[in-house]
């Protein structure tokens, strides 16, 4: 992973390769809005996830810098340490700087987020979703298919999150350890069972359940079935779960 200077790996494998020299990363600028903050503020993470199904692979720029190259579809990169304050986030094709999906400034507090790139290309719906992540034994959905309807979704016959529609990611639930089997369901219908997939959840993790892909793929298209796709929040980040 090529990581500019200021922003350093927290934690988690690494899911993507860079092509800067050590020599040739420069340290963000960060552009605070309002009175600087004094120098002992706590500091945040930042991590990218791709699940945009007709994107290709992506370059991940901050300030100018590249901080992650080559992240493919459904890759979760590991947290990168980012000081709060507003930074200037752009995201282009890899390799091709001059394709541009993404160009905006984002700002980041001190905490934990994921900075998902959902939407289609092609439809123009392409965009960063930022989530605030937690650090405890929490659950959440995020629903990241562009062509799913609102759905619920189930842990055995108990719904645990009502009409999450496209581009919503539901708060955190408590959810004792254990393991379940979850169902995603058209909203406000419990007969229609789109999919289902194991996993279990430790107690003192968070997770965050990525609902991605398409339901009725495009013809040509091959790998982006909808799935669920789980990835451990904040600090204890250290794994990415897929669904069976």
């Amino acid at each position: 992973m090529g990581i500019a200077g200021g922003l350093t790996a927290a934690s988690g494998p690494v899911l993507a390769v860079g092509e800067h020299d050590d020599d040739d990363r420069q340290k963000p600028e960060k552009k605070r809005k309002g009175d600087e903050k004094p120098d002992d503020v706590p500091g945040g993470a930042v991590r990218v996830a791709h699940f945009s199904p007709d994107a290709p692979n992506v370059d991940v720029y901050v300030d100018g810098n590249r901080v992650l190259a080559n992240v493919a579809y459904g890759d979760v990169s590991p947290y990168l340490e980012i000081e709060p304050g507003t930074y200037r986030v752009k995201i282009t094709a890899a390799g091709d700087p001059g394709t541009v999906a993404f160009d905006d400034d984002v700002t980041f507090g001190a905490a934990f987020y994921t900075v998902a790139a959902i939407g289609e290309l092609g439809a123009g719906t392409f965009q960063p979703a930022v989530l605030l992540d937690a650090g405890s034994a929490l659950a959440r959905v995020a629903h990241f298919s562009p062509d799913a309807p609102s759905v619920d979704v189930y842990a055995g016959d108990e719904p645990l999150f009502e009409d999450v529609s496209f581009t919503e990611s539901t708060d955190y639930v408590p959810v004792p350890a254990g393991d379940y089997t979850l169902s995603v369901r058209p909203a406000g219908d419990p007969e229609t069972v789109v999919a289902t997939f194991d996993v279990t959840l430790e107690r003192g993790v968070a997770y965050t359940g990525y609902a991605i892909g398409y339901l009725e793929p495009p013809e040509g298209t091959t790998d982006r079935d909808f799935t669920v796709q789980f990835a451990v929040d904040g600090p204890t980040a250290d794994e990415t779960y897929s669904s069976n």
